[in-house]
């Protein structure tokens, strides 16, 4: 089941982007989510996660930066990105699991199936 991110773009440092992952009718309710970022190049790495109570932990690398959150309502997750860095420059993609599958806050990639395409993101000096 695919999910899609938007709200990628580019910025220059100390800027903000607020990316946001959705699925049509797709309940993110019971799931696990999380935001994962994969600079050119290099390896993807976990940037926040959440559980089906609302639960987060982030990466070192963006703590007092980022927010993740989500309206089940509207069935989307959000990333809140402020004070942003060349450092942050990667795509983004949102990674789904199910809570019978998943049952602790994880930022391994490995332990999600459900994964987006993806959004830009690009902070200039």
């Amino acid at each position: 089941v695919p999910l899609v991110e938007s709200g990628g773009g580019s910025v220059q440092a100390g800027g903000s982007l607020n990316l946001s992952c959705t699925k049509s009718g797709f309940t993110l309710r019971p799931y696990f989510m999380a935001w994962f970022r994969q600079p050119q190049g290099g390896e993807r790495e976990g940037v926040a996660t959440i559980d089906p109570d609302g639960a987060t932990t982030y990466a070192d690398s963006v703590k007092g930066r980022f927010i993740i959150s989500k309206d089940n309502d509207k069935n989307t997750l959000f990333l809140q990105m402020d004070n942003l860095n060349p450092d942050d420059t990667a795509m983004y993609f949102c990674a789904a699991e199910t809570s019978s599958v998943l049952c602790y806050l994880s930022l391994d990639s490995a332990r999600y199936t459900y994964w987006g395409q993806g959004t830009q993101v690009v902070v200039s000096a």
